[in-house]
């Protein structure tokens, strides 16, 4: 059992100090900097060779023993902030990157991204002994928030300017069997991929780790490395609606955290391949992990990126189930991120090319 005085993922299979460096590490859509950084790091010593491209996206490659290619696409960006305005009295106005539900942003520490530094600041909210009835039953919007740096109005404006981004101020941490914090959508996925990239040793077809850049504003990189890239498969990774909370029938769940990785088969932006998905879970079936099925009703992901971009091409995305997304209290199981590690790692070492996708 952990305690107090016990290292955060001293009981884990996987490297939680790389995991909580990606999620603490700040990078809004278009601005992944920070995120390119530790990746190339890490891809560096994994792979055969690391490039990027014009809009920001990373790929770290395997050379495999034949010509068959395939790419697994995790995205950097997560759901922040640029300012759109400092106000006369210094407070500053934003514009979401990202979809943002405005319920969850109230008395929230941000953190903003200048060219001199982070500066800290909190979203406001006002207290409840000033709201009228009228207040309390408005309807927030994103465009209400407002961020107070605790400065002058004359010191905001010497250190904060129209365009600069804003995240948000969460540390990552265990809670139970679960990992929590901001970002995980899709860091824990990109994780995910640098530890397979890790283990992977010899492969018998060509691998693209690929970390795709402002996926939270239209799957714009992932596009763009379909075409560049234009693989026989894709294996998209990203997380998953788990919604097995109190105030969801279990129809509404999508998937539960503890039950394993999830193995997609639609959502908004995608039906995945039959073949794939089928071999996925054969795959799992023969290593002993425990998966569930992921049919999502609303939401796009990377895998759709790549289904058409260079023509089309298997697809197939293995999901890490998630609760609270888009929040600063993002939470996922232990378990599943190991499984979703192992599900990925034994697919790519028994992809042989040889496989036939073709519908």
């Amino acid at each position: 059992m952990e305690t107090d005085d016990t290292p955060a993922g001293s009981d884990l299979d996987f490297d939680f100090d790389l995991l909580r460096e990606l999620t603490e590490t700040g990078g809004v859509p278009g601005y992944e900097d920070r995120i390119r950084e530790i990746v190339r790091r890490e891809l560096a010593g994994t792979t055969d060779r690391v490039r990027s491209d014009a809009m920001g996206n990373v790929v770290g490659t395997i050379e495999g023993s034949s010509d068959y290619e395939v790419a697994v696409p995790a995205h950097m960006d997560e759901i922040g902030f640029m300012v759109r305005h400092v106000d006369s009295e210094g407070f500053l106005e934003l514009d979401p990157l990202g979809g943002w539900d405005p319920r969850v942003l109230k008395a929230q520490r941000v953190t903003i991204h200048t060219e001199d530094g982070q500066v800290p600041g909190v979203i406001g909210s006002v207290p409840p002994h000033t709201l009228d009835e009228t207040d309390v039953e408005s309807t927030p919007a994103v465009e209400d928030v407002y961020v107070d740096l605790g400065l002058p109005k004359e010191k905001v404006r010497e250190r904060v300017s129209v365009g600069d981004l804003v995240t948000m101020a969460q540390t990552t941490r265990r809670l139970g069997e679960h990992v929590t914090g901001k970002a995980l959508d899709d860091r824990v996925c990109l994780f995910a991929m640098l530890e397979a990239a890790r283990r992977i040793e010899d492969p018998e077809v060509t691998i693209h780790f690929t970390a795709t850049v402002q996926e939270e504003v239209g799957l714009r990189g992932a596009r763009a490395l379909g075409v560049d890239i234009a693989p026989d498969l894709a294996i998209a990774l990203d997380v998953t609606v788990a919604n097995d909370l109190p105030e969801f029938d279990e129809g509404e769940y999508v998937t539960r955290l503890g039950q394993g990785t999830a193995i997609k088969l639609k959502d908004s932006s995608v039906i995945t391949n039959p073949k794939v998905h089928r071999r996925l879970t054969s795959v799992a079936e023969a290593h002993g992990i425990r998966t569930q099925t992921e049919v999502l009703p609303a939401g796009g992901t990377d895998t759709a990126g790549f289904q058409t971009g260079g023509g089309a091409t298997a697809v197939g995305a293995i999901s890490i189930p998630t609760r609270y997304l888009h929040t600063v209290t993002e939470s996922v199981h232990a378990d599943d991120v190991s499984a979703t590690i192992d599900l990925l790692t034994a697919f790519l070492e028994t992809e042989t090319g040889d496989h036939d996708y073709t519908l």
